[in-house]
């Protein structure tokens, strides 16, 4: 349940990330494209040389002559008054020069060499962080203008710290908020799982006595009057409910990875369990293929991995229809586990294995409940792994990757 409530905080506050950081892009990224475009216009104005410079175009005055813009914008009536720039011109001849000079952060030598080296970029662009500059071609000459910025891209730099700041107070808001909130949603979910886990212990409990009872006067009828076909049935039956008890404790929904972990040898789990196998394959002439590479270790609970390895034998047992294939290798920073079978099984709907009470279509007529390869992906999930099911080829393979 821990488990699950962390997991709850951590795509919450990813989403909230995501939408706040995205919020701030949006906006800053407007800022700073108006403040590039108002730049734009106004190094336009100056490179085609404009004499007119403050006189508002028709299209911005309304119907009674009147500013529609207020006297603000690129083209201001004052912005000559305001503007720091300065306009190179070089010809084809050669010859360069400075033809308006507007600027106090450079000299006018400084302002040639600078321009000349903008001569051969785009025609727009930011140069030295807050200048905007354009270089313009007329006929046999090449026209420079380098238009600090920096004063009107404060209000934009304000801007971005104060939205930054506020994604920051956002971000923590949002985790405190969500601290309080899943304590007070996974509440109930928590009694629910405490009740759940106590009924199964109670199940298990009240299935395990008369179990026992029927087995040892199963045991008691064959010693008076010997094995009989009906005492083979009670026997089997007996066995496929304790197996069955035994795995209810995996039907709990939010179970929490043991905590008795240590660095358990899966090379030795799996090679163990394969032996023990081998001659249930050779009886029902199944042929068993296995590739495990030796001394794999995983930091894991050593019950845990020997219910795996079970599980996917006797999952194989029941199903394989000619042979039976096992691998345990290294991939990168994974271990692999690959359990696959012959199948009958079409393509398609394989993933259903995995689900609890599930049985498929190659099922009909085999003892079990649906409950093995549920068990192993809960188990897996439990350890921080990944299992997926697939049918291809005519085969039914589990891949397990922690």
């Amino acid at each position: 349940m821990k488990k699950a409530k962390k997991m709850f905080i951590v795509y919450a506050m990813a989403a909230v990330f995501v939408m706040l950081t995205l919020m701030v892009g949006i906006i800053n990224g407007v800022s700073y494209t108006m403040a590039a475009q108002d730049a734009d216009e106004i190094t336009r104005m100056i490179s085609e040389g404009k004499s007119g410079f403050g006189k508002r175009p028709n299209d911005t005055m309304d119907a009674n002559g009147g500013d529609r813009f207020g006297g603000l914008g690129p083209d201001s009536p004052e912005l000559s008054a305001t503007m720091r720039y300065f306009t190179a011109v070089f010809h084809e001849n050669g010859e360069e020069e400075i033809t308006a000079f507007a600027i106090s952060a450079v000299s006018e030598k400084d302002a040639l060499g600078w321009a000349r080296t903008l001569t051969g970029k785009q025609e727009t662009g930011w140069t030295r962080g807050t200048y905007r500059y354009r270089v313009a071609v007329h006929k046999n000459k090449t026209v420079v203008t380098v238009l600090d910025q920096g004063r009107e891209l404060l209000p934009s730099m304000r801007i971005l710290k104060i939205s930054v700041s506020c994604e920051i107070l956002g971000l923590i808001v949002s985790l405190l908020a969500l601290l309080f909130i899943s304590d007070r949603l996974f509440r109930p979910l928590e009694e629910a799982d405490r009740k759940q886990k106590r009924f199964i212990a109670d199940v298990e409990k009240e299935f395990k006595v008369p179990l026992t009872v029927i087995n040892a006067n199963t045991e008691c009828m064959e010693r008076e009057n010997g094995a009989s076909e009906y005492t083979g049935s009670i026997n089997r039956q007996v066995k496929k409910m304790t197996a069955l008890v035994k795995n209810l404790g995996s039907l709990a929904i939010f179970d929490e990875p043991s905590k008795d972990v240590s660095q358990v040898n899966l090379s030795d789990i799996f090679s163990v369990a394969l032996d023990a196998a081998e001659e249930d394959f050779a009886e029902k002439g199944l042929l068993l293929h296995t590739d495990i590479r030796p001394d794999l270790t995983l930091n894991a609970e050593d019950e845990a991995l020997r219910k795996i390895a079970a599980e996917l034998v006797q999952n194989a047992l029941k199903f394989a229809e000619a042979d039976a294939a096992f691998t345990l290798k290294q991939e990168g920073e994974h271990t692999v586990i690959t359990a696959s079978n012959d199948t009958t099984l079409s393509e398609g709907n394989a993933d259903r294995a995995l689900d609890r009470f599930s049985r498929l279509e190659n099922a009909a007529g085999k003892p079990g409940a649906g409950l093995g390869l549920a068990a192993v992906k809960d188990t897996v999930k439990a350890l921080g792994g990944r299992v997926t099911a697939n049918v291809a080829g005519g085969r039914f393979t589990v891949k397990i990757v922690f």
